[in-house]
């Protein structure tokens, strides 16, 4: 076998090559703006995430710091302590849902705009909310779409338009 042939060879089996500098960097920095998120979250958040004691004094101590390379380096030593999470996605899941970028949350939300869009366009459109509905306070809702309808044509700000989204935010559960 040739020296040629024996190259090609080794080629073409799959090698499992350590991450590249580049990609471990690139880690590093995901991991560290992962970080600063957390730090950004308030307490009562933090407490509902599941993070190992030293994570979790590290981001309080973050909160303490107020020199600006200081605060760098907590961020990278946040970043290098996430390192040691087993798994992040869990933490990257919650934050999402938080954010509100889950994507069962915007389908949801999509959910609650199409129905306020046929109740104001729509008087079948109650009949149907009530009948899937029937706990809806009907009087409220009617009021509201009326005075939306009248904001609407008088141009002024849709104060009952989002009434509206609270009232069907609260009446339609996002598991439903």
């Amino acid at each position: 076998m040739s020296d040629r042939q024996h190259f090609q060879d080794e080629e073409d089996q799959d090698i499992d090559l350590p991450p590249s500098k580049t990609k471990i960097k690139q880690q590093m920095h995901d991991l560290q703006a992962l970080g600063e998120e957390l730090v950004a979250l308030g307490k009562d958040q933090l407490a509902q995430l599941d993070l190992p004691d030293n994570l979790r004094d590290a981001i309080r101590e973050m909160h303490r710091i107020n020199k600006f390379g200081a605060q760098r380096r907590q961020l990278q030593y946040i970043g290098r302590l996430m390192r040691d999470l087993e798994d992040i996605a869990p933490i990257v899941a919650r934050l999402n849902a938080w954010k509100g970028v889950s994507q069962e949350h915007t389908v949801h939300l999509h959910l609650l705009e199409r129905w306020r869009d046929r109740l104001l366009e729509n008087d079948q459109a109650l009949t149907e909310l009530l009948a899937a509905h029937p706990e809806t306070d009907v009087q409220r809702l009617r009021t509201l779409i009326r005075n939306a309808q009248k904001e609407k044509e008088a141009g002024k700000p849709p104060k009952n338009y989002r009434e509206i989204f609270q009232v069907l935010r609260e009446l339609i559960p996002e598991h439903e």
